[in-house]
């Protein structure tokens, strides 16, 4: 299937992410699916209480790598609509700070594409993570970066 620009919406904002929103990209009435992820910010990690997370973006990049990710989803799996985005900034706990919409013809498709898509994402798109807990911050590197990196060599 051949992707029309309205078919693919990608986003990095400062704004807050509003599942509903992206749903509403992905929604389409050939569509018998539509699967969602939402990142949430959680309040302990690994046993520290988190304030919050900071996001940084290269905003132009990221969309463009999560435009390419979004092509090649819907290369592996057939997709009728797909909408990405990142919250940049800050994001407190209980706040969303990504979201993937995907909708298809059959439900595996998009959840599959959903699975695939957060994965890649996390590894791949230019978007660094500083996590604020009680007594401290820390610049947080994705794992899956590091599956990436470690591939590579």
């Amino acid at each position: 299937m051949q992707a029309t620009p309205d078919d693919t919406f990608v986003r990095v904002t400062p704004d807050t992410l509003h599942l509903s929103q992206y749903v509403a990209h992905v929604e389409d009435d050939s569509a018998g699916a539509i699967a969602t992820f939402s990142g949430v910010t959680r309040n302990v990690f690994q046993g520290k209480q988190v304030i919050q997370l900071e996001y940084e973006a290269y905003d132009d990049m990221a969309e463009k790598v999560m435009r390419d990710l979004c092509q090649q989803a819907r290369n592996k799996w057939s997709l009728t609509k797909v909408a990405v985005a990142h919250k940049t900034g800050l994001c407190p706990v209980g706040e969303t700070s990504v979201v993937i919409a995907v909708s298809s013809t059959h439900r595996q498709d998009a959840l599959q594409a959903v699975a695939w898509l957060i994965d890649e994402l996390k590894a791949k798109v230019p978007i660094w993570k500083k996590e604020v807990f009680e007594g401290g911050e820390v610049w947080k590197e994705n794992a899956e970066s590091r599956l990436v990196a470690a591939q590579l060599q």
